[in-house]
C-alpha cells in the first residue's frame, strides 16, 4: 500500500519552516500532495494561483528524487475530505512552538473524527527554523526588513512586489 501524505496549509508566504516540513515529509511518504485551501477565513496577501506558483517554484530546486514524489495542489472543502480524494493515509501538520500544540491537537482529533482513515504526523521543523511564522515574515516584509534567514529568495523578490 502506497503511502500517500497530504501537507495542507495557507503558505502565504512559504517559509524555510516549511520547506523543511515538505522535505522531512517527502521522506516518509511515497508521495506527497501539498494543499493549500482555495477559500480560508485568513486573510492572505498572495492568491491562491500565487502561493501554489511560489510552492512550485522553491519546489523546483529541490533534488529530483524528493521532487518526482511532490505535487502542489489547491482544493477546497474539508481537508479530511480532500484525503479521502486522493487516497492520503497521513496528514502532516508542523509544529513551530509549545502554543502550536493545543490548536494542532484540537485539529487533529476533529480531522480524526470526521475521517478514522488516515494519521495526523506532526513534524518539528528544525531550530533554526521553529521561530519562524509567515505572518512575521508580512511584517518584515512591509516594514522592508531583511527576509533572507525566513524565505528563498523566490519569496523575497514576490513579497517585495506585494509591498511595494
Amino acid at each position: 500500500m502506497k503511502r500517500i501524505g497530504l501537507y495542507p496549509g495557507t503558505f502565504d508566504p512559504i517559509t524555510f519552516g516549511h520547506i523543511d516540513i515538505i522535505k522531512r515529509a517527502a521522506s516518509i511518504v511515497d508521495y506527497l500532495y501539498i494543499g493549500t485551501p482555495l477559500s480560508n477565513k485568513k486573510k492572505t496577501i498572495f492568491s491562491t494561483a500565487e502561493r501554489v506558483s511560489l510552492i512550485k517554484k522553491v519546489i523546483s530546486s529541490f533534488p529530483e528524487n524528493i521532487k518526482k514524489k511532490i505535487k502542489v495542489v489547491s482544493f477546497s472543502g474539508l481537508t479530511t475530505n480532500y484525503c479521502k480524494k486522493i487516497s492520503a493515509n497521513i496528514i502532516f501538520r508542523g509544529l513551530r512552538v509549545a502554543s502550536d500544540f493545543e490548536y494542532e491537537f484540537q485539529l487533529a482529533g476533529m480531522n480524526h473524527k470526521l475521517n478514522k482513515n488516515f494519521e495526523t504526523v506532526f513534524l518539528m521543523a528544525e531550530i533554526e527554523n521553529q521561530i519562524i511564522s509567515s505572518n512575521f515574515v508580512k511584517e518584515i516584509a512591509a516594514l522592508k526588513g531583511d527576509l533572507v534567514q525566513f524565505v528563498p529568495n523566490i519569496v523575497i523578490k514576490a513579497l517585495k512586489t506585494k509591498f511595494k
